[in-house]
């Protein structure tokens, strides 16, 4: 008997050991640069005062749970580790284009997709930069996500100066510290959800850069040109503490022409709001990708993407949120055959660009091949 309590002892002074060596190697880890930091001062009693922000979190306008009724966090941890899903990923080199971007005339407005939700706009002369990733990964992890072949053909060196860069929200396929911080010096102002602003400020950003907006509020570039900030249905945080930072849509209002990008989010009739509240909206910028009905509350699915589109009023669509990062379970090219057969016949045009394609936002005749066709 006594031998077999000493094995006891030992088993779990072992067990314990290694768990508070494991906790230790994550409490280190986690002080790296990358996971940014949570608001605190002056910039959480400002965050305390937003209707938003209730018991010591953020929430959304409509709670609801994050995983579907019928599915659960254990069920589907465990399908995940105990089911194969094919042709989540390309084999292929996916096309792309390289596009100068220091050399477009100030006179063009256009948007040039980077892949997932990264995007630069240029409307009226003024630049926009929207989620840049280019670090190749969306995880803070060196085993984590990493782009497809041939979607990180863009640096930080091929952006021009940057008037403003806008942020949906912190999480890690959106907010890319590698990125962030070289961009830095090329970044007049930072737009981003009120909380956020504590990520920009630890890795080298003045508070002279950083704009933090609550639902609702604008930034005015020029006395025709203004940024709103509106809600969606998500997210956000980057480390254990979660919803410290606020998650946003984005409305920009020029004299060319008005432009909605959704961010992330799961559908409710928001869409339907944001149509009665602005003027026509000319090009919506829409998640589509990295769904699942488990999480359909926090990502739409296609043919909610094709009915928000709808409901928005837009007259041209660009699907973003695909065609970078393996985040979910489907073919990696499901999201744009899904919303290509769904947008067949409806009142917007369908914009599919490869990856550093231009989109003259001012052609509506301009064509886009069905790229993803022919990759393995």
């Amino acid at each position: 008997m006594k031998t077999f309590l000493k094995i006891v002892k030992r088993t779990l002074i072992a067990v314990l050991s290694l768990a508070l060596i494991m906790i230790f190697i994550t409490w280190f880890y986690m002080k790296k640069p990358q996971f940014g930091a949570l608001p605190e001062g002056e910039r959480l009693e400002l965050i305390k005062k937003s209707p938003h922000y209730k018991e010591g979190k953020f929430r959304n306008l409509e709670e609801k749970p994050t995983i579907t009724k019928g599915y659960s966090m254990v069920g589907e941890i465990w399908t995940s580790l105990t089911k194969e899903f094919p042709h989540t990923e390309p084999l292929d080199v996916l096309p792309s284009i390289k596009t100068d971007l220091k050399a477009i005339p100030a006179h063009e407005n256009l948007i040039v997709w980077f892949g997932h939700s990264s995007f630069f706009l240029q409307l009226n002369g003024v630049k926009i930069l929207v989620d840049p990733i280019f670090s190749g990964k969306a995880s803070p992890l060196p085993w984590g996500v990493t782009a497809y072949k041939g979607s990180d053909i863009y640096t930080a060196d091929d952006i021009p100066e940057i008037d403003y860069m806008l942020l949906s929200h912190d999480h890690y396929d959106h907010l890319d510290y590698e990125t962030v911080t070289a961009l830095q010096r090329k970044v007049k102002y930072v737009v981003c959800g009120l909380g956020a602003g504590a990520h920009y400020e630890r890795w080298g950003y003045t508070k002279q850069q950083i704009i933090e907006k609550d639902w609702g509020e604008k930034v005015q570039v020029k006395p025709d040109f203004t940024i709103f900030a509106e809600s969606t249905h998500h997210d956000g945080g980057r480390g254990f503490k979660s919803s410290q930072a606020l998650w946003l849509s984005f409305f920009i209002q020029a004299p060319a022409m008005n432009v909605y990008y959704s961010g992330d989010g799961g559908y409710s009739d928001r869409f339907k709001k944001i149509a009665a509240k602005y003027p026509a909206i000319d090009w919506a910028i829409m998640e589509c990708g990295q769904y699942n009905k488990a999480w359909q509350s926090v990502h739409e699915l296609p043919e909610e993407v094709a009915l928000a589109t709808t409901e928005l009023k837009a007259k041209n669509m660009l699907p973003v949120h695909h065609s970078k990062f393996t985040l979910a379970r489907h073919p990696w090219n499901e999201p744009l055959e899904r919303i290509s057969a769904l947008s067949q016949r409806k009142q917007y045009r369908l914009a599919t660009p490869m990856i550093g394609e231009k989109v003259r936002l001012d052609e509506s005749t301009q064509l886009f091949k069905q790229w993803w066709k022919t990759i393995k």
